[in-house]
């Protein structure tokens, strides 16, 4: 919904701000994703796709939304969810497209889903799933040939700011369905390597593209991209001038401040010659946990790795431009798949002087054979232990071998800061060991209580701009803390001893947006806890079983800032 005028109070007060989490994927049908809300003003999730349930059911048929979930197909074709539901006037969405059931398992396709700006596509026979609706451009952030980074790239007209983008439908054979312009995830084709769907983009508001294949066969389905809420108002006419654009841009301190929330340029067409300084930290990885009734706690994923910089010296002729590039976080597993999390995604900033990469997370290892599976990954920090029949030792977080923390803060000329994960030491139960942190490795899951994530670290002082938003709480401050590593999941049947993410070997408190680890409810209330948007933080493991699974990382951040 892009809202026109809309007149606050002169007084004191405050309007309750809630982004819409992205549906995920489920056994059947999709999940549909939740409301973003501003004030009075309520912005419905998107529909989730209809399944592939194995027999004729309603659960094929698209949920209804803000926009419709495209089509299932199985025994039979499904109906279109319907967009704009509940209605509003202008619209705020479109229907989904519908499915094909053309008897074989290369023809049957399913339909993409309603963008904001259009319809989903229809499935096209023999095998072409329908292209996820395009989304729209709302130019609030600022002028879209300013690229600013915010919403999705249309790579047309080269422009951000597209948002809403439905997914791509299953095809049964040839090329994947493409997304919806606006963040949209293309389809998954049936049965083979290319049969996962593609998460849409985070801080969108578009929708997953759909699974290829069973989940019996492990095949999962994308993840819909959370919402976004962008406001916009007057403020007094700053003396200061940024010398560049990109991201969102604001200036304190006598510096200039960049911050690149999601993948980006910065740019100019002006010389520029400056010192600059920059974070830049990776995703933080997903968790899993293991299918059947006798698993037990996950490792906690690890966060990505921090890079700190104080002296990139650019002295470039105008015009110019660059690309940064912010890591997503890693996927979770499907409940009922029996796998691993996945890594996060490096966080790159292409400075003409010479690359610099952040890498993301490793995923928390499962209790499951092969013994491989117990293992955390390696990554920017070293995701945690799980345990299966023995004793097993945590991976390493390979960005640490660079620059072991505490390093040199501003003068890094390794791949960063991470910790190691976590160990888990009692074969059953098992309990989860820690994911890294950005600052300190995640501390070890006994058989008593699973590992806390490893801390996080504290951007400098030249970020932290009392009136900014970004970051999360820490030791002794409410913003500025980054790349906590998730706690570990625990087999016990209860909460109370699953790790604590970000809190590192004696701290009580969920720190730096990371997840706290499950436990083995059975009912899906001990699932991992998420890491939060752009903290590039590790998810907390899941506790095992079918109804307790992992969760899904935290995307990275980058900051650049010079003299104003």
């Amino acid at each position: 919904l892009a809202g026109a005028a809309f007149p606050v109070s002169t007084s004191p007060g405050s309007y309750t701000v809630t982004i819409g989490a992205g549906g995920g994927a489920g056994p059947t049908d999709g999940a549909n994703g939740s409301n973003s809300v501003f004030g009075s003003i309520t912005s419905t999730g998107g529909g989730g796709g209809g399944g592939n349930p194995g027999a004729p059911s309603p659960e094929r048929n698209g949920n209804p939304g803000g926009s419709g979930g495209g089509a299932g197909m199985q025994g039979g074709v499904g109906t279109a969810g319907a967009g704009n539901t509940p209605p509003v006037s202008p619209p705020q969405g479109n229907d989904g497209g519908t499915s094909i059931d053309a008897g074989s398992a290369a023809g049957n396709c399913s339909g993409g889903g309603g963008g904001a700006g259009a319809a989903g596509t229809n499935a096209a026979s023999p095998g072409v799933g329908g292209a996820g609706g395009a989304g729209v451009q709302v130019a609030i952030a600022g002028p879209a040939a300013d690229t600013t980074g915010v919403g999705a790239l249309n790579p047309g007209p080269g422009e951000y700011q597209w948002f809403a983008g439905g997914g791509g439908g299953h095809s049964g054979s040839g090329s994947r369905s493409s997304g919806g312009v606006g963040g949209g995830g293309q389809g998954g084709i049936s049965n083979g390597p290319n049969a996962n769907g593609i998460s849409a983009t985070s801080s969108t508001g578009g929708g997953g593209g759909a699974s290829g294949g069973p989940n019996s066969g492990g095949y999962v389905a994308g993840g819909g991209g959370s919402g976004i809420v962008i406001v916009r108002y007057k403020i007094a006419n700053l003396t200061a001038s940024a010398k560049a654009t990109g991201g969102a841009i604001s200036f304190y301190n006598n510096k200039t401040i960049h911050v690149f929330t999601s993948t980006g340029t910065f740019s100019s067409d002006s010389p520029f010659n400056e010192t600059c300084e920059c974070i830049i930290i990776g995703g933080g990885a997903g968790t899993g946990s293991p299918a059947g009734s006798g698993s037990h706690g996950a490792g906690g994923g690890g966060a990505g790795a921090v890079y700190d910089r104080n002296n990139v010296a650019l002295n470039l002729s105008g015009p110019f431009s660059f690309n940064v590039t912010v890591g997503g976080g890693g996927s979770r597993s499907v409940p009922w798949g029996g796998s691993k999390g996945s890594n996060g995604s490096p966080s790159i900033v292409a400075f003409p002087t010479g690359t610099l990469t952040a890498p993301g997370g490793g995923a928390g290892g499962i209790s499951a054979t092969p013994t491989t599976n117990t293992d955390g990954e390696n990554g920017g920090a070293g995701g945690g232990a799980s345990n299966y029949s023995g004793s097993n030792n945590p991976h390493p977080g390979g960005a640490g071998a660079g620059a072991p923390w505490p390093g040199t803060p501003g003068n890094d000329p390794g791949s960063g800061w991470g910790g190691d994960g976590g160990n888990s030491i009692t074969a059953s139960p098992s309990y989860g060991g820690g994911g890294g942190g950005g600052a300190q490795d995640g501390s070890t899951g006994n058989g008593t209580a699973a590992g806390n994530g490893g801390g996080g670290y504290k951007i400098p002082t030249t970020y932290q701009d009392p009136k900014a938003e970004y970051g999360f709480a820490g030791p002794g401050s409410t913003h500025f803390w980054f790349a906590g590593g998730g706690g570990g999941g625990v087999y016990d049947g209860s909460s109370g001893s699953q790790g604590i993410g970000g809190a590192g070997p004696d701290l009580s408190t969920p720190y730096a947006g990371a997840g706290n680890g499950g436990w083995r409810a059975t009912d899906g209330t001990g699932a991992g806890t998420p890491a939060l948007i752009n903290s590039g933080s590790g998810a907390g493991g899941g506790g095992g079983g079918n109804a307790d699974p992992g969760a899904i990382g935290g995307s990275g951040i980058v900051l650049i800032a010079y003299p104003t």
